[in-house]
């Protein structure tokens, strides 16, 4: 049997999941008892997810785990695609907890980039703008340039 406790679920339905999960692990011996004190001069949103929705997140959460995990013992063999699985969990609850997580929202060309970071590990995720025009330029500009020196290398050579 395996044994999972405190499994992180994000309770907020305004931020992505998968941006959430990414920031993790967090320490948890650090935990300490809340306050509202810790949250003067920030800004904080509660959460707005119910405790049987975050169970069954959560649930969701070491049903994959757990997979990943007898998945990985697999050796010899490039995919493993499972039949059936029976995982069973037992004594779930929610407790509702506040992690460090900084996050920052910026605008480019009209579009919203939300970056979050772990405040424990100073882990940092989030999807960095991308500029297409210079992309190309660079990218047309490089070939060019190793085109050009591929180019004169051939040439100096035939002349050898």
């Amino acid at each position: 049997s395996l044994r999972f406790e405190r499994v992180p679920v994000d309770g907020s339905t305004k931020m992505p999941d998968d941006l959430m999960e990414s920031i993790e692990p967090f320490d948890f011996s650090e935990a300490v008892d809340f306050q509202t004190a810790y949250l003067a001069g920030y800004l904080a949103d509660k959460y707005d997810v119910p405790a049987d929705e975050s169970i069954a997140r959560a649930n969701e959460r070491i049903k994959r785990s757990t997979e990943q995990i007898f998945a990985s013992t697999v050796q010899g063999y490039a995919t493993v695609v499972p039949e059936r699985t029976s995982i069973q969990l037992r004594n779930g609850s929610a407790k509702y907890a506040l992690y460090p997580v900084w996050l920052l929202n910026t605008i480019w060309n009209d579009k919203r980039y939300t970056f979050a970071m772990n405040g424990q590990t100073g882990k940092f995720v989030g999807d960095l703008p991308l500029d297409k025009a210079a992309y190309w330029k660079w990218f047309f500009g490089l070939t060019g340039i190793f085109g050009a020196i591929t180019y004169i290398i051939s040439f100096i050579l035939n002349l050898l």
